[in-house]
């Protein structure tokens, strides 16, 4: 797909990095100093309802910044990055339209690069999809990944659960190409600056734990239960959620509040380190201290 046409749109802003880092204060920050509005790049702030474990940036954080892409699915619905990518790039569009800065925040690596780098996806077949859903259910997952490492070893060796084996299968046999050949390039769509949040690790392991019992204060698990109860199991995406995994099985009696908490900050660190791993990958990433006073003004100026 070709970037837009038409009069140079200014770049598109990124600010990325682990949970917990403070991207969404500094987007917010960054949209104040700029004429800007915040697009959502968080997979779990898609649903409604999925607030206080997912650290959902409130009314009063907002500032007054309009916020798109928050609250758009109901928790049985799957998050699709293809669907993301569109809905994205049409926000991105109606704000640079209106002479506004559009700013991507959330630390959803596949999802940032569906929204900024040149990437096209290969379509869906249920019928397809639900043959290789019922072979794995019958005879495991080890023979589906066998296939796949016949057919499309990059995939095999990177891809671990069987939603994504699954979904490699069903494009290569739709497709006739690997799963790994639709991966993007480091291609920007239209322009974009993207400003990652360089943290001190230990300092946001600390951080992490203290958010996490925050959550538990302010009542993650009552929110679990409210979201169990409007199918929050049946949601492909939402139900494996940082701590709302966890917390299900309290309410299932598998567990108590105190042994899902650490459950969940142990889960959240190692999300964290995945996340950075991701976005060190990327060159094009301006890195700035989470802690510099100046934060704002310096991504400001990057952005100018």
């Amino acid at each position: 797909m070709a970037p837009p046409a038409g009069p140079a749109a200014p770049p598109v802003i990124a600010v990325v990095g682990p949970t917990g880092s403070g991207k969404s204060d500094l987007a917010v920050a960054l949209a104040l100093e700029l004429d800007g509005e915040v697009v959502n790049a968080d997979a779990m702030q898609f649903y409604r309802g999925m607030d206080i474990g997912t650290a959902k940036i409130t009314d009063a954080e907002r500032r007054g910044v309009p916020h798109h892409l928050l609250d758009i699915l109901d928790v049985t619905e799957e998050a699709s990055v293809s669907d993301y990518q569109q809905r994205a790039r049409a926000a991105i569009a109606d704000i640079h339209a209106r002479g506004k800065r559009a700013i991507l925040a959330g630390g959803s690596g596949l999802y940032v690069r569906a929204a900024l780098d040149v990437l096209d996806f290969p379509g869906t077949d249920p019928s397809v999809r639900s043959r290789l859903e019922a072979e794995e259910r019958t005879a495991g997952l080890a023979p589906l990944r066998a296939r796949l490492e016949q057919v499309d070893p990059v995939s095999a060796g990177r891809l671990g659960d069987a939603r994504r084996v699954i979904r490699a299968l069903e494009v290569f046999e739709l497709t006739g190409r690997p799963f790994s050949s639709f991966m993007p390039t480091r291609t920007y769509f239209q322009p974009a600056v993207q400003i990652g949040l360089d943290v001190d690790r230990d300092e946001l392991r600390e951080r992490l734990a203290a958010r996490v019992h925050a959550m538990v204060d302010r009542g993650l698990l009552a929110e679990v239960r409210r979201l169990d109860v409007r199918g929050l199991r049946r949601g492909r995406t939402a139900a494996r959620a940082l701590g709302y995994a966890q917390f299900l099985k309290v309410i299932d009696g598998e567990s108590d509040e105190q042994q899902a908490a650490e459950e969940t900050i142990v889960a959240t660190r190692q999300f964290a380190r995945r996340q950075l791993t991701w976005f060190r990958a990327d060159p094009r990433i301006h890195w700035l201290d989470w802690k510099d006073p100046q934060l704002a003004a310096k991504g400001a100026e990057l952005c100018r």
